[in-house]
């Protein structure tokens, strides 16, 4: 489970080059969530070793009316789900009413913060910081999200001030399933089909995740674990960027578990939002099962149906080789058939090949198609061996690991999959010199 920090502050304070410096500092920058990046809106980061999501924020505004509410509703959903804030002031125009009621929001949210006075560019301006002091505030910290001063002593605090997440014990062989998706698809009544109609509950377990709570059981001898995440929600009646922060706790539910069950509406159709889950977890490398949810409504409807299809194949095509399953949580139509799909995934996502057989099948894959020439030579391919599951990874030893086109790499991918038997999970593979 990462960390998360969010960076709230009023209009043109620096939040966004904020964000900027910290996911580009030191290439540091580990993956942006698909669908995301171009809104700026969070991206997942290592400093010092410490991986953690960084949220940008919209500008709080003092001012009243429509859009004014929107933006402090998308501010208040950051703050409630971030684990630290960072409270961003503008050092050249000293504090205002906005900054004001950002510190009283902020102390009533009970959080953790650190307040960070923007455009101090070197000591020489560390002067102006000192007004914000007015505010009640025990330290600032004097930055320049432009040009780096003070980054450094800033994050050094953020991370020292991170909570210190508890490993939860390991269960030998429970499988770790979420139910995600969008607002209104159907997680709550699959979730209390799954649980009732079979009377599986053993017991409930405190949630890591705010707004949630994970549920063992056993179903024909095999133990579950299920990650509730039914508490992603749309705030209000706020229907434009308040929706994004929601992809927040289907963050934490991902980064938890095994085998993500991403749930659509049928009838709705295939959002982008959908996507957006959709491609995070195949960056986070989890095993997935696609589950169209009421497809009672649905099925005796071939206009529909060609229009999903359709829908699927343009929108999911980066996720072709998931299973899909069509379900009804209301009637309980094929839920059991779920489990299938969820335990075939299991099994491959839990695959280990051995030493031999994979460098059996890189001799034969190289053989077939090698590696093209990149500046006259060609890299040259010496051992491979698996590294991990949940999903299976594998190192390459080669010469020159730069040198693998992404081309190439795509290759690999898909001729060990279609080797190893690994076809309906995400699998990962990294280049290292020997």
């Amino acid at each position: 489970m990462l960390p998360i920090v969010a960076i709230v502050g009023r209009p043109n304070v620096g939040k966004s080059t904020l964000f900027n410096r910290l996911t580009k500092k030191r290439n540091a920058l580990v993956d942006d969530i698909p669908g995301v990046t171009r809104d700026r809106l969070y991206a997942t980061i290592e400093w010092d070793d410490k991986n953690l999501v960084i949220v940008d924020t919209g500008g709080f505004d003092s001012s009243k009316g429509e859009l004014s509410e929107r933006v402090k509703k998308q501010v208040e959903v950051a703050i409630e789900e971030a684990d630290l804030v960072i409270l961003l002031f503008d050092g050249k125009t000293g504090p205002v009413l906005a900054d004001e009621e950002l510190v009283i929001l902020l102390r009533h949210s009970q959080k953790k913060v650190l307040y960070a006075v923007n455009k101090i560019d070197s000591p020489e301006h560390e002067h102006l910081s000192m007004e914000f002091y007015s505010l009640g505030i025990d330290k600032v910290f004097p930055i320049s999200s432009a040009h780096g001063y003070g980054i450094g002593s800033l994050m050094e605090q953020v991370i020292g001030d991170l909570p210190i997440e508890e490993q939860p014990q390991e269960e030998e062989g429970r499988i770790k399933i979420a139910i995600i998706g969008r607002p209104n698809v159907g997680k709550s009544s699959l979730i209390n089909r799954i649980i009732g109609s079979d009377r599986l509950i053993v017991s409930e377990l405190p949630g890591t995740t705010r707004d949630s709570v994970d549920i063992s059981f056993e179903r024909d001898g095999k133990s579950y674990l299920l990650i509730d995440t039914a508490g992603i929600r749309r705030r209000g009646r706020v229907k434009e960027k308040i929706e994004k922060y929601s992809i927040i706790k289907a963050l934490k539910a991902i980064n938890r578990c095994h085998i993500a069950v991403i749930l659509l509406d049928s009838i709705a159709g295939i959002y982008e939002q959908d996507t957006r889950i959709c491609g995070y977890a195949l960056e986070r490398g989890c095993g997935m099962v696609i589950a169209f949810n009421k497809w009672d409504l649905v099925k005796n409807k071939p206009s529909l149906i060609k229009s999903l299809e359709d829908s699927i194949d343009r929108k999911l095509g980066f996720v072709s080789f998931v299973p899909t399953i069509n379900i009804s949580a209301l009637t309980g139509e094929r839920v059991k058939k779920l489990f299938t799909s969820i335990d075939k995934v299991w099994v491959q996502y839990n695959s280990h090949v051995s030493t031999p057989a994979i460098n059996k099948a890189l001799e034969n894959i190289v053989k077939k198609h090698p590696p093209p020439f990149i500046g006259g030579k060609r890299p040259k391919f010496y051992y491979a061996t698996q590294v991990s599951i949940h999903p299976p990874a594998f190192i390459f030893f080669v010469n020159r690991p730069d040198s693998i086109h992404l081309s190439y790499k795509r290759y690999l991918i898909n001729q060990f999959k279609e080797q190893f038997g690994l076809n309906i999970i995400p699998i990962k593979i990294f280049f290292r010199e020997r």
